[in-house]
């Protein structure tokens, strides 16, 4: 009998170690500035990292030194890279141009991919992406940090629960003074001043939150057309982008303004989402303003942080990986609501260069 028990004791030991082993993850790119993330998360153990691709051996050893990172995990060479530390999941943190290289690399190995938003620079891109994903059955994750807003979770539920009605109109203001203006990394600037690498300027940069925002809010719903305009007012520091983008999405019965910016006074990632019965308004990641009848007045809501694994993108990576959890098709980090961020972008960057309204086909 004591055997038995131990026996048993022993095989659920065994089991919950194996349940609890970390997700191998390898990172591919070091000049995105939000790769400092990874090398952040005191404490949690359910991710390892075993390897990270970077060509620009300076770029890499200046992240080995400040992390105390082994010198044996870096490499210069992608493929190289999967074959030797065969990762479970590839964390992408490159310029958006490149994610496509990526995923090329990883779904024939069977590695599921995440990437920095947005998905890609083209919409070609984002449809080979999807087509190399369902052909190899991985996962292609999207990550937008407002993604993680217990805020934004809260008015798409007060708008399911039919308590704003339908939407009439959506403001999505994103941004800040500046890339140059807040301090990020040579590598990380030049990734966003250069418009093969990141697409555009500020369109790409904080027009993406959006765009991907209102196709979620709208359960992937198409806009009808797409108005854009965009301005330098820095052309001595931005030269060759937009740091001004405003964009208009015309629906049926809703209209979205997207204001993504390099020039707010301060950095701001808000949302307003208005319709027929009330509105919402999320201020940030824990606020939400919200009148929901002409006769009440508006009230402010202080909300708890959304629970573990949807405020660190790398653990809910982990859980999808592991297959502990499974996201909706219309989750903000799935490749159905992104591939239509990358066609609005696309469409937004054709408007602004036309000087026209685009239709979408």
């Amino acid at each position: 009998m004591k055997y038995g028990l131990l026996t048993f004791m022993l095989i659920m030991l065994m089991f919950q170690t194996f349940a609890q082993s970390p997700v191998k993850i390898a990172v591919a790119g070091l000049s995105h500035g939000h790769v400092d993330w990874i090398f952040n998360r005191p404490g949690k153990q359910d991710i390892l990292l075993v390897g990270i691709y970077e060509p620009d051996k300076e770029l890499a050893n200046q992240y080995a030194q400040r992390y105390k990172l082994d010198p044996k995990l870096f490499f210069t060479d992608l493929n190289k890279m999967l074959d030797q530390v065969k990762p479970e999941a590839v964390s992408a943190f490159g310029a958006i141009s490149e994610h496509i290289t990526v995923v090329r690399a990883c779904a024939p190995r069977k590695i599921h991919v995440m990437v920095e938003k947005p998905l890609a620079t083209t919409l070609a891109d984002a449809r080979k992406m999807q087509t190399l994903a369902k052909k190899n059955n991985i996962q292609v994750l999207t990550n937008f940090e407002t993604s993680w807003y217990a805020s934004n979770q809260h008015v798409n539920d007060l708008l399911n629960q039919g308590k704003l009605g339908e939407i009439r109109k959506v403001m999505v203001n994103d941004g800040h003074q500046g890339p140059k203006e807040i301090g990020v990394s040579q590598a990380f600037l030049e990734i966003l001043t250069d418009p093969v690498k990141n697409g555009a300027g500020a369109l790409t940069d904080f027009g993406c939150y959006g765009a991907n925002l209102m196709t979620w809010l709208l359960k992937g719903q198409r806009p009808v057309s797409v108005t854009a305009v965009v301005h330098q007012n820095k052309p001595e520091i931005y030269k060759k982008v937009d740091d001004e983008a405003t964009i208009i999405l015309q629906y049926p019965k809703a209209q979205c303004i997207i204001q993504g910016s390099w020039n707010w006074t301060f950095a701001r990632k808000d949302l307003e989402v208005y319709g027929d019965k009330g509105y919402a308004i999320a201020v940030n990641a824990t606020t939400v303003r919200q009148r929901l009848d002409e006769k009440s007045s508006e009230t402010t809501l202080k909300l708890e942080p959304r629970p573990e694994p949807y405020t660190d993108p790398f653990s809910l990576l982990a859980t999808v990986v592991s297959g502990k959890l499974t996201l909706d098709k219309n989750d903000l980090y799935g490749l159905p609501i992104n591939i239509t961020v990358v066609e609005i972008l696309e469409a937004a960057k054709e408007s602004a260069r036309l000087n026209k309204t685009i239709f979408l086909k």
